[in-house]
């Protein structure tokens, strides 16, 4: 696992399985020279083949490659990973190679523009443990003039001898959100998105790559970008079998001025590697996140069993009626209580009140504090909603301040959910938000926040400013949600954060660094869960996945499952409860703190254990998912519907020593059995639920030796 120059001009990054090389090429180009398994000998490196082929006078004269960065204006047509120009009309850029600079984790390729007078470092981050490298630009104004970017995007890369390839993203919608797609890539180009000022319900910044991978076999070349605005990837194949892979922040509507002596880094975007199919994918993306990207005070804890009381009160919220679902949450085994929507301002529906952050007075006599020692007296944690974003058109901030939105002179201003979006890149509304988080956390004892926003940008308009300066909107907007977030975090550093959108808008590496967790859906039907959090897991792991059980029925389709099918399912990520227990009868609330005392049990394995996806759930196949730690296996499962009698299945477990010896229940077997014979459940009741704890007992070869011989 090293960073070096294997000969002139080409470097290596190799991690435990994985091997990056580019390699400087005619005219100062980074061209993509190879990309896999990590190769046992330095002259391997050094004997790759040269990775550009001659073609006609249609293409470069240097010939036809991939490359790790491309300019705008050269004979490659594929999308450019910078795109620049300045007042006098200078606008092609022709980069030449300046220098390297080599660490034991980052390599940095410096290239100079004298056109425009730009220095780019193309920067390389190595996690060697996970086979993840970030990729970054660091983009310098060297000259004495302005130069506007209106393309600045974090990476490229090439795949070669790679012709038929799977495209792996997620598609969506709101209550709808991570619907894994699966597009074989063929000549032209596949483009996945958010124009929306945030991460998206429709897409998330997210890919993956394979030929012929399975659950446990193949490669697999995946990508996070770790930003929560506009984003964009690229994937483009050519005639020749070439694949060339961008992304970073979306080049739609974008521009960055720098003046001289400036720089822009640009967001990181993650490219993972692995050789041992989805599993191992997620398994290192997984750890990467918990290990790496998210809040380091979290990362050896477990999260806590929440109760959020919006589904139980909507906006009637009141001291007393709080209290009472304190003192239910606190009975069944909750750990932290959350008071939802409602109680600042004349906040009584969605149509006023947002952005006026006092406490109401008339619903919280005394304010909050009351409540909150209420909450801590039953040793629970206090949490609070908030959406600091938006702005309700009746609300006392928006009457003083309607130049705070995002709009234009003479266009109806849109609101979605009877609001607008505040505009963060003013300073003066960056210093609002932020002083009035820090003012709600310095005389509260709040000790986790719920940062929601609910609408995507409109009218991305500022007024006041020329248009170019206008397109830097949709970056100044996440750049001061990231220091508002950096600076409470360092301010509030016992405080944790769960990032919402309207359900899972907002989910990406970027938040992730400032967040214990997130919100994945609104949808909480456990069926419809089921298969949001499946293909949720292939790119995020299960600790940070907020997942509640609420009502039956439930309130977006009316479907009424047992409570047992609605614990299960949530039991899958960070457990927390939603419904109206004032409504559950004593039978389901002895039901409840059953199911919570077994989480809290299996919780180290869910949250920090190995995740393997046995089965999908379907109208006909179980949901099956597995979780393995060093200390047991657990075993989460809903059945299917019955039909024509089969109230019957069964699955192979994985990733357990074959060797070893494993209690199941009332027998030991051992792991050999659980991965070839595997296990059958039995059920009597569609959508049955149950929960398998399986615990390693010792070696097989030790029992063995200890039996007589015959």
């Amino acid at each position: 696992m090293a960073i070096f120059e294997v000969s002139k001009h080409r470097f290596v990054i190799e991690g435990q399985d994985v091997a990056h090389v580019v390699t400087i090429g005619a005219n100062g180009k980074l061209v993509h020279t190879y990309f896999g398994a990590r190769l046992p000998y330095r002259a391997d490196y050094a004997a790759l083949p040269s990775a550009v082929l001659a073609h006609s006078s249609f293409e470069s004269p240097d010939g036809v490659a991939t490359y790790d960065f491309i300019p705008f204006g050269e004979m490659v047509y594929t999308e450019p990973t910078l795109k620049s120009e300045r007042a006098d009309g200078a606008r092609i850029s022709q980069f030449s190679f300046e220098q390297a600079e080599l660490s034991d984790t980052a390599l940095v390729l410096w290239l100079h523009d004298p056109l425009q007078d730009l220095r780019v470092g193309v920067r390389y981050e190595l996690f060697a443990a996970y086979d993840m490298i970030g990729r970054s630009l660091i983009v310098e104004n060297a000259g004495e003039r302005p130069v506007r970017l209106t393309t600045a995007q974090s990476f490229a890369m090439g795949l070669l001898n790679r012709p038929t390839l799977n495209f792996h993203h997620y598609a969506g919608t709101w209550t709808g959100e991570f619907q894994k797609q699966i597009t074989p890539l063929t000549a032209g180009r596949k483009t996945i998105e958010s124009r929306r000022g945030v991460t998206s319900h429709q897409a998330n910044p997210w890919f993956a790559l394979e030929h012929n991978a399975t659950e446990t076999t193949g490669e697999v070349i995946y990508g996070h970008f770790a930003y929560s605005g506009n984003w964009s990837i690229h994937a483009e194949q050519d005639a020749f079998g070439f694949v060339q892979l961008s992304g970073g922040m979306n080049g739609f509507d974008f521009s960055w001025t720098l003046d001289a002596e400036q720089r822009l880094i640009t967001p990181v975007f993650y490219i993972g590697y692995t050789p041992d199919g989805f599993a191992g994918m997620s398994a290192r993306a997984h750890d990467f996140q918990r290990h790496v990207i998210m809040p380091a005070s979290d990362r050896e804890n477990v999260r806590p069993v929440l109760y959020n009381s919006w589904e139980a009160t909507y906006f009637d919220v009141t001291e007393q009626g709080q209290r009472a679902l304190v003192d239910q949450a606190a009975d069944i085994g909750c750990e932290l209580f959350v008071v939802d929507d409602g109680w600042f301002g004349e906040r009584h529906s969605d149509q006023a009140g947002l952005g006026d952050w006092v406490v109401n007075r008339k619903k919280f006599p005394n304010g909050l504090t009351p409540l909150i020692e209420y909450v801590k007296g039953k040793n629970m944690q206090f949490g609070l909603w908030v959406e600091p974003e938006m702005v309700n058109p009746d609300s006392d901030l928006y009457r003083a301040h309607p130049d705070w939105i995002y709009h234009a002179p003479g266009a109806v201003r849109t609101t979605s959910r009877n609001q607008f979006v505040l505009n963060l890149g003013l300073p003066e509304v960056e210093r609002f938000v932020y002083d009035m988080m820090d003012e709600l956390l310095t005389t509260h004892e709040i000790d986790y926040i719920k940062w929601d926003m609910n609408r995507a940008f409109s009218e991305p308009g500022v007024p006041s400013q020329t248009p170019d300066a206008q397109q830097e909107l949709w970056k100044r907007h996440v750049d001061a949600l990231y220091r508002i977030f950096d600076e409470l975090r360092l301010g509030h550093p016992t405080v944790d954060f769960e990032a919402c959108a309207g359900g899972g808008g907002r989910i990406d590496l970027g938040i992730l660094e400032r967040t214990e967790q997130v919100w994945t859906s609104d949808n909480t039907d456990p069926l419809d869960r089921l298969t949001i959090q499946h293909d949720f897991s292939f790119a995020y792991n299960a600790k940070m996945m907020s997942c509640w059980v609420t009502d039956g029925p439930n309130w977006l389709n009316g479907r009424n499952l047992p409570l047992a099918t609605r614990f299960v399912s949530s039991m899958q990520g960070t457990l927390g409860i939603g419904g109206n227990l004032s409504e559950w009868t004593a039978s389901e609330l002895a039901e409840a703190k059953g199911w919570i005392e077994t989480y809290k049990t299996i919780r180290p394995t869910v949250q920090h254990g190995r995740q393997y996806r046995l089965s999908p759930f379907s109208q006909t196949t179980a949901s099956i998912m597995q979780y393995t730690s060093e200390t047991e296996t657990v075993i989460l499962a809903v059945a299917p519907i019955r039909k024509h009698g089969i109230h019957q299945y069964s699955f192979k477990l994985t990733g357990l020593d074959a060797s070893r010896l494993y209690q199941v229940e009332d027998r030991q077997v051992s792991g050999a059995y659980l991965m070839n014979q595997g296990l059958n459940f039995s059920y009597s009741t569609d959508y049955e639920a149950r929960c398998l704890r399986i615990q390693p007992i010792y070696q097989l070869r030790q029992i063995e030796q200890k039996e007589p011989i015959a």
